[in-house]
């Protein structure tokens, strides 16, 4: 934990300070968003935990090839989850950081610096208020819209018909933050990678929250989408994606 955040102070408070020159946004070949400070932000953060945990290697969105498997024990780097968000002036973006081993994530960071604030696991238990357990009343966070999955579009509109509130924050760890703490009752992430969930996805669990795949079991990587809330809600969801 202490490498981990020592890896995200720095950039993090650069980030919050990046000037325009930094957000212009172009595209990346999948078609997805990407700015000078997202690939900034992944050189500190790398910067630091190669010097710290040199034995350990970092599998960052902006400089992973996405056919290398991932290794038994890594870091897991999303230099800013949300650069939609973040290009566009909007404070709803995060720097995401995971210690995963064997396919688990250990160790998690959450930083927000527009907003100022920072979620960990292990240890950040306090303060969570409790997610709903009946669809009807729950707030459900959807992200990964672009993705381009066939269906999406309906299973949003069948996620709102049934849900008391859908929102669209554009980024997946900060949905993901919002099942931990509580101000969102559910989320789903539609194609998520490794390093837009790893670390939401601990805290999650760490609070009590079902992580869950699209086939109904406990999430793991390379799954085609995320479903995470109280486990009735999260098997629910779950149930709504598997029929179509």
């Amino acid at each position: 934990m202490a490498v981990a955040e020592a890896a995200v102070d720095e950039a993090a408070a650069w980030a919050a300070t990046a000037g325009g020159e930094w957000k212009a946004a172009g595209f990346k070949a999948s078609g997805e968003e990407v700015t000078a400070a997202d690939i900034e932000v992944e050189s500190r953060v790398t910067r630091v935990l190669t010097a710290r945990t040199p034995r350990v290697p970092v599998v960052g969105e902006e400089s992973w090839a996405p056919s290398t498997p991932m290794p038994a024990r890594c870091w897991v780097l999303d230099p800013i989850d949300g650069t939609m968000n973040f290009a566009r002036g909007a404070p709803m973006y995060a720097v995401s950081l995971a210690y995963v081993q064997d396919g688990v994530p250990l160790v998690g960071v959450v930083e927000a610096p527009a907003l100022g604030r920072r979620w960990t696991t292990p240890g950040h238990l306090e303060g969570a208020r409790p997610v709903a357990e009946d669809v009807g009343r729950a707030v459900v966070g959807v992200s990964g819209t672009g993705s381009g999955r066939s269906g999406a579009r309906r299973f949003i509109d069948r996620v709102q018909d049934a849900a008391y509130r859908v929102r669209m924050q554009g980024s997946m760890a900060l949905d993901l933050v919002g099942v931990a703490e509580g101000w969102l009752d559910a989320c789903v992430c539609i194609a998520p990678k490794p390093w837009d969930v790893a670390a939401g996805g601990a805290l999650c669990r760490e609070r009590g929250r079902a992580v869950l795949g699209a086939d109904g079991t406990a999430f793991a990587f390379g799954s085609p989408a995320l479903l995470a809330g109280a486990p009735g809600v999260a098997r629910w969801l779950t149930g709504l994606w598997e029929s179509g």
